[in-house]
C-alpha cells in the first residue's frame, strides 16, 4: 500500500517461518571454551538469563551447565547443533580435557569455604582481552595455577565478595564475567603474581599430558596419584588433595615445592617415561617426600624433545619464553582495582 508520503507497506514472511528451528542469535564456541561457558554466552545472546536457559534445555537447576563440562550427552549436542547451526562435532569436542585425566578436574562445588577449591578458575587479563569473555577448559584443572599467556596466577573467586563463581545461577541478562552474587566485573580484578620456578613446574606437568603415549596409562595413574598428593610433600600443613585446595593455596603449594626442588624444579620428578612404579595403597595415602619432590620432570628428557613441538604456534609466554597455542582477541581497557588475592 502506498500513499502521498511515498512509503510502502508490504506483507513478508513471518519471522518464525524464516528462522524455523534456529535460535535468533548464534555465538560460536571460542578456542578451548568450556561447554558451560558457551551455553551461558548463547543464553545471554538470545535474551535469556543462564538460570532460565536451563529450563529451555530441560536440564533442571543447580549447577546445570558445569555438569556438562565433563560429559555432554549426544542428544543434547545434536539439539544444540540443530538450534545453532554449529557442527555437532565442534560442540561435542568442547567437553574434552586435551589428554589431562578427569581426576585432575576441580570438583563441582557451588560454594566453598576459604582455602577450599571451587569448580572453575579464570585469568583477569584474558577476560579483559576477550571480545566476549569466556571460561577455558584448561582452567578446570587443579594442576593449572597460572595463565600461560599473561604469566599471572588464576583466581577462583570474586575478589569483591569472595564468593565462588556462579554464572549458571545468573537470573539477569548480565555477561558471565560479572559476579552473579555482587555484580563485580571480574576484568577489574588485580593480577596475581606467581614465581617463575612454580610456573615452570606447572608447565612441565601440562606438557606431560600432551606428549604421553596411549600405552602409558599405568604410568599416568602413578603420576596423577602423586600430583593429587603434592600438598603433603610441599609442606605448609595441608593434608588435602590438590583438587580440594583453592587457587591461592595451590599457587603457594607449587611455589614451596619448586623452592624445595632447587634451581631445576623441572628435573625433580619421577621419570614419567620409564622409571615410575605403581605405588602401593599405603604410598598413595602417605606419599614420601623423596618420591614426589622427584615427580614431574625427569621430564627434562621428554621436554627436550616433545615440548619443542609447541614452538612456533601461537603466542610466546611472557615470563618463560615458551610459546603457547592459546588465542586471545581484543584490547584491554581494565586496570586492576580489586583487593589482593586470598
Amino acid at each position: 500500500m502506498s500513499g502521498a508520503a511515498g512509503f510502502a507497506i508490504e506483507v513478508r514472511e513471518r519471522y518464525r517461518d524464516v528462522v524455523a528451528d534456529r535460535w535468533p542469535v548464534v555465538a560460536d564456541p571460542e578456542p578451548d571454551e568450556l561447554p558451560s561457558s558457551w551455553l551461558h554466552r548463547l543464553a545471554i545472546a538470545n535474551g535469556i538469563a543462564p538460570r532460565a536457559f536451563a529450563d529451555v534445555l530441560g536440564l533442571g537447576d543447580g549447577m546445570w551447565s558445569p555438569r556438562l563440562d565433563g560429559h555432554l550427552p549426544d542428544a543434547l549436542a545434536a539439539r544444540l547443533g540443530a538450534r545453532t547451526g554449529v557442527a555437532r562435532g565442534t560442540i561435542s569436542a568442547l567437553a574434552t580435557t586435551d589428554g589431562a585425566p578427569a581426576s585432575l578436574l576441580l570438583p563441582l562445588r557451588a560454594a566453598a569455604r576459604r582455602n577450599r577449591s571451587t569448580w572453575i578458575q579464570y585469568c583477569t587479563s584474558c577476560f579483559a582481552e576477550d571480545r566476549a569473555p569466556y571460561f577455558r577448559r584448561s582452567w578446570r584443572l587443579a594442576s593449572r595455577i597460572s595463565c600461560f599467556r599473561h604469566g599471572c596466577g588464576l583466581r577462583d573467586r570474586c575478589p569483591a565478595c569472595r564468593g565462588a563463581l556462579a554464572p549458571f545461577a545468573q537470573t539477569d541478562l548480565i555477561p558471565q564475567h560479572v559476579c552473579a552474587h555482587c555484580g563485580f566485573d571480574l576484568r577489574d580484578a588485580a593480577r596475581v603474581p606467581v614465581a617463575v620456578a612454580a610456573r615452570r613446574l606447572e608447565r612441565s606437568i601440562d606438557d606431560v599430558w600432551k606428549v604421553r603415549a596411549p600405552e602409558e596409562s599405568s604410568r599416568t595413574e602413578v603420576l596423577v596419584a602423586r600430583l593429587l598428593h603434592l600438598p603433603v610433600v610441599a609442606g605448609g600443613g595441608s593434608s588435602r588433595l590438590l583438587t580440594n585446595l583453592s587457587a591461592s593455596a595451590r599457587i603457594r603449594c607449587f611455589e614451596r615445592l619448586a623452592q624445595r626442588a632447587g634451581e631445576e624444579p623441572i628435573a625433580r620428578f619421577v621419570d614419567f617415561r620409564g622409571e615410575g612404579r605403581r605405588p602401593s595403597p599405603s604410598s598413595q595415602a602417605h606419599p614420601r617426600g623423596a618420591e614426589l619432590v622427584d615427580l614431574v620432570a625427569a621430564y627434562a628428557r621428554v621436554a627436550a624433545g616433545g615440548s619443542r613441538l609447541k614452538e612456533g604456534h601461537g603466542d610466546r609466554d611472557a615470563v618463560t619464553g615458551r610459546s603457547t597455542p592459546e588465542t586471545f582477541r581484543g584490547p584491554s581497557s581494565h586496570a586492576g582495582r580489586a583487593p589482593p588475592p586470598d
